[in-house]
């Protein structure tokens, strides 16, 4: 299986295109970024199409990241996706950014918790706990740091996020240190694109798991009075 993934989520804009017949991604690029996701994603997908001698048509999938995060870059990502899936006539899937975080956590060892928690601002956090054998613990959710600590020193616990710094700095001193804390910017699309070779296909297109209300909201007093 041929699959191209994209990642545009969060502080990166990413491609990837996974050959599932050898061991290593045949190609991929990172662009550690926090705005210009739009102008950058079509010609990083072109150079890793390229570097990977991979055409549109010989795709078997496209995987994007649909959240949460930016509420810009989702939209980026899963246009991109769809509007390769559809002049490529391939199905597209979406994945969670939570579980492309988790991933090679649980690949590496699935008998310890790992908790994934993205920086959502103003004390918040969007969050999600892996169990023994990645099986969900606490579904996906913003939710108060404060919740996201107590989720992670109820046992040994990996913390992996962009939000893993905000966990570690309100640790209780009492409780034994976490088992392991990784921050990244974005998860890694390689992992990306193995979790979407693996995923069941979607009854649609992808769309944005948002988690939470946008932060710019309509202003209705300013509204002009429709005649």
């Amino acid at each position: 299986m041929r699959v191209l993934a994209i990642d545009t989520a969060l502080a990166a804009c990413s491609a990837a295109v996974l050959d599932t017949r050898y061991v290593a991604v045949a190609a991929s690029e990172t662009l550690p970024m926090t705005r210009g996701h739009a102008e950058a994603i079509m010609p990083l997908i072109a150079r890793v199409m390229d570097q990977a001698g991979v055409e549109f048509a010989n795709l078997d999938r496209i995987a994007v990241t649909t959240g949460p995060g930016s509420f810009t870059g989702l939209r980026v990502g899963i246009s991109a996706a769809r509007g390769i899936a559809l002049a490529a006539g391939k199905p597209a899937v979406g994945l969670s950014t939570l579980a492309g975080y988790a991933a090679p956590h649980i690949a590496d060892n699935d008998d310890s918790a790992v908790v994934v928690v993205i920086d959502a601002r103003h004390e918040h956090v969007y969050l999600q706990v892996f169990g023994i054998g990645g099986k969900t613990v606490v579904p996906p959710r913003i939710a108060p740091l404060r919740e996201a600590v107590r989720a992670a020193t109820t046992g040994p616990a990996r913390i992996v996020g962009s939000g893993a710094e905000l966990v570690v700095a309100q640790w209780p001193k009492s409780e034994p240190p976490p088992v392991l804390v990784e921050q990244l910017g974005a998860p890694d699309i390689g992992w990306i694109a193995r979790l979407g070779a693996a995923a069941a296909e979607g009854h649609g297109p992808p769309k944005p798991l948002y988690l939470r209300a946008p932060d710019a909201q309509p202003q209705d007093a300013s509204r002009l009075p429709r005649r």
